[in-house]
């Protein structure tokens, strides 16, 4: 009897069955652009290898001007189709299914010759798109359907033809963005002709064993977007056109409601698929936030959608769906929908992988062998790096003893998952709890680990974190100033006016985690009015005429830094402007450029600039030092001294924020070496 039923339950498509109802969602990794093909077809066989029923891959460009940028990768020569047979052999013979999802970017194609419904730019764009004549459209059509003839001549199992996230036939659909008086705009029916006859076409150029997903947009988030009525009308229209699966997608890249970041509700969107549910006999899939097999079960038993979509969560865990359908779904490595590695990467140009796995996307060259010389080794610190590094060695056959001084793992991760927001950091703890135990590492928490404790061992790693940096402010001894790590570990009382000196990614997580009376995350219906999410079928696009309507704040916060620059300009390049609005929402004033003159009972005295300029006093009853860290480097130091050699890693090494991200990649590496 498996606990996942619904999930797990084959799905029947005419001309194939899908043996779960799992897929994997597109992700743009930037892989295909390496031209490594080797390195592309073992990103995808692994997970096949996973046990997943269907992936799709990252958004092949038909032609050159739909691309996400110059030089996006696409099936255009006999070449580009002989090395995608190298992905889809490779796939298969790891028994699995692909599909090659189609993206025309649009006016989102980051270059000059960039077209769309209206010469209207993309407010994240700075080019402003050419707009179509009716050859153009034709062009345009004629092109994705030999993109899709192309992709079965590749060895695909099929394809989805991307309509939604603002892409170039979701720019036709919408009024925000099609002005046209022609055939091709005006009324509804006039502007959903172009994804009707693209998905006409397609299927003709592949005939009908071929899958065909069309990735519909439920609820745009933006002004001026579709109805419900329009996108159910549309839905029916894709069906008759020929479609096997409807995929849904959740809100334009551009507008101002996250969707897939970590203070996303878990399945916050599902409601609006199960609201297609019966509207069409072809096969409906849900996506966003969905990032356990608990949580994917309880959305298709409560009838939301046939199939669940999940990216990144293969990311983090290639063996998701075989873990789930043996009874470990502990052991599965969440995803906690942090952007850093992924998203992140994507939109910097850079290859994508994950916090939680480095070796995401890097599946050649970072590679756990079994050792032939197992070692006795000593990992100092259990927090990200540590346990990476332990966890790594530990896999790989060698001997590992695990010190922290803490009582439990997790090390500043216990932190982070206090902040409203991030409370996936608690099952990412978790998971590693579950995984130190399986691996047998031998666990001396409570116990500050000296020179003599680490005598004798074949390797030393260093992992002991960083320590807060003293700001120096006169006054900071006071009694109402508190360090950030008190706070958050519940150790201080904070008063209703505050003041947190630093503005990186800790003041941000400081002030939300005083400013936020209650938790949005976990509590979706708060989500929505704080973020003015409304009913489709009843607000165009899913926006409430309101806007946001978030809670009053818990706490008068003030939020500064030193640098003289926008507070947060630093912060996650996808999910910083979500930091940046929930402390706008929550009316936390944030200060750059300020001279920390000093503290008193009235708060925090500062001045601007060289000159120190402009006085004035930040009323606070409390001020908290959020002014950065440094390396935590006392052990290592005198293991030196010692004569005793030991790797240095994470904070310990490098204090910047608080990075798990490249300390858990630290970790993975080097104990991939020992």
């Amino acid at each position: 009897m498996t606990l996942y039923p619904h999930l797990l339950a084959p799905l029947d498509l005419g001309h194939v069955v899908l043996p779960n109802r799992v897929l994997m969602g597109s992700m743009h990794t930037n892989l295909e652009e390496t031209r490594d093909w080797n390195r592309v077809a073992e990103f995808y066989a692994t997970r096949a290898r996973g046990g997943v029923a269907l992936m799709v891959t990252g958004g092949m460009a038909p032609n050159r001007e739909g691309g996400v940028f110059p030089g996006a990768a696409g099936l255009f020569t006999p070449q580009d189709i002989a090395n995608h047979r190298i992905v889809t052999d490779r796939t298969h013979a790891a028994g699995g299914r692909i599909a090659m999802q189609i993206l025309h970017a649009g006016r989102y194609a980051y270059g000059p010759e960039c077209v769309s419904a209206s010469a209207i730019k993309s407010p994240i764009s700075p080019f402003a798109p050419k707009e179509l004549d009716e050859a153009g459209i034709e062009k345009q059509i004629a092109d994705i359907a030999t993109a899709a003839a192309r992709a079965r001549e590749a060895g695909y199992d099929g394809v989805e033809v991307m309509g939604s996230e603002g892409y170039f036939l979701n720019q036709f659909l919408v009024t925000h963005t099609n002005k046209r008086t022609d055939r091709w705009g005006g009324p509804y029916e006039n502007r959903m002709r172009l994804p009707v006859e693209v998905v006409k076409r397609v299927r003709a150029a592949v005939g009908a064993d071929f899958i065909v997903i069309y990735r519909i947009s439920l609820i745009d988030l933006i002004p001026d977007g579709s109805t419900f009525d329009e996108v159910v009308t549309l839905a029916k229209a894709i069906e008759a056109a020929g479609a096997s699966i409807l995929n849904t997608g959740i809100g334009w890249h551009e507008a101002r409601v996250p969707t897939i970041a970590t203070s996303v509700p878990r399945a916050a969107f599902a409601w609006v698929t199960k609201k297609l549910m019966g509207q069409v006999a072809i096969p409906i899939i849900t996506s966003n936030r969905i990032n356990t097999p608990e949580v994917a079960e309880d959305v298709l038993a409560e009838g939301c959608a046939d199939m669940v979509s999940m990216a990144r969560p293969f990311l983090a865990d290639p063996d998701f769906v075989r873990k789930a359908a043996e009874g470990r779904g502990a052991e599965i490595a969440p995803c906690i929908a942090c952007n850093q590695a992924c998203l992140d990467h994507t939109f910097s140009g850079k290859i994508s992988t994950c916090l939680v796995n480095p070796q995401a996307c890097h599946e050649t060259e970072l590679r756990y062998e079994p050792t032939t010389s197992p070692k006795r080794i000593a990992v100092v610190g259990a927090g990200p790096a540590g346990l990476s590094a332990a966890l790594t060695a530990a896999g790989r056959g060698h001997s590992v003893t695990l010190f922290d001084r803490a009582t439990e793992i997790g090390g500043q991760l216990n932190m982070a998952k206090v902040i409203p927001g991030k409370e996936e950091f608690h099952g990412l703890v978790g998971w590693f709890a579950t995984m130190v135990a399986k691996a047998g590492i031998e666990m001396r928490l409570g116990q500050e680990a000296g020179v003599d404790d680490l005598r004798g061992f074949d390797a030393v790693i260093v992992a002991t974190g960083v320590a807060p940096r003293d700001p120096g402010i006169p006054g900071q001894d006071g009694p109402n100033v508190v360090s950030y790590i008190d706070v958050l570990r519940g150790n201080a009382p904070v008063g209703k006016t505050v003041a947190i000196v630093g503005a990186g990614g800790i003041g941000f997580d400081v002030a939300e985690f005083l400013a936020e009376a209650h938790h949005p995350t976990t509590d979706p219906d708060l989500w929505r009015r704080e973020w003015g999410v409304a009913d489709p079928a009843t607000r165009r696009g899913g926006l409430a005429p309101e806007g946001p309507n978030p809670e009053a704040p818990a706490r008068v916060v003030t939020l500064l830094q030193r640098k003289p620059e926008k507070p947060g300009r630093k912060l996650g390049k996808t999910t910083g402007w979500i930091h940046r609005a929930t402390l706008q929402m929550k009316g936390v004033k944030m200060i750059g450029g300020a001279n920390y003159e000093r503290i008193d009972a009235a708060g925090l005295h500062v001045s601007f600039g060289p000159a120190r300029e402009t006085p004035q006093l930040i009323a606070a009853e409390t001020v908290v030092l959020c002014a950065g860290q440094e390396p935590a480097r006392g052990l290592a130091d005198r293991l030196a001294a010692a004569g005793i050699a030991a790797h240095v890693i994470g904070g310990a090494d490098v204090a910047a924020e608080l990075d798990a991200k490249r300390a858990i990649d630290q970790g993975a590496r080097l104990a991939a070496t020992l």
